[in-house]
């Protein structure tokens, strides 16, 4: 089983705290999240061109490497839950839509919506 570290729940919850509302959402939750990771600098030309990629990897979008996206999950989960939170329990979550992909601003966009 996976728990995410201290360090990287205060972290996202200092990022994310300002958007809570007055009191947790308590009903059914439908919980959409895309992860966007950047894209490795192994990809990128180099030189005066080192802001371009190279061609083989012009097309990827999606993330298929570690970190694993139920682990990415769990760390939001994990940090919006709770009597100061966003939601009463992770055990809310009826619908989940979950997406890692590659992006040029790294970035977690949460939604939280009752259903």
């Amino acid at each position: 089983m996976y728990d995410p570290s201290a360090k990287d729940k205060k972290q996202m919850w200092l990022q994310i705290a300002r958007f809570k509302p007055k009191q947790p959402l308590a009903g059914d939750i439908m919980l959409k999240l895309l992860f966007v990771f950047p894209k490795p600098k192994s990809w990128h030309r180099t030189g005066k061109f080192k802001h371009l990629l190279k061609d083989e990897f012009k097309t990827i979008y999606w993330h298929s490497t570690k970190p694993d996206i139920d682990n990415c999950v769990k760390l939001v989960a994990d940090v919006i839950q709770g009597k100061n939170g966003f939601i009463v329990d992770d055990s809310q979550v009826c619908r989940l839509q979950a997406e890692k992909v590659y992006g040029k601003t790294p970035r977690t966009e949460i939604i939280i919506e009752e259903i």
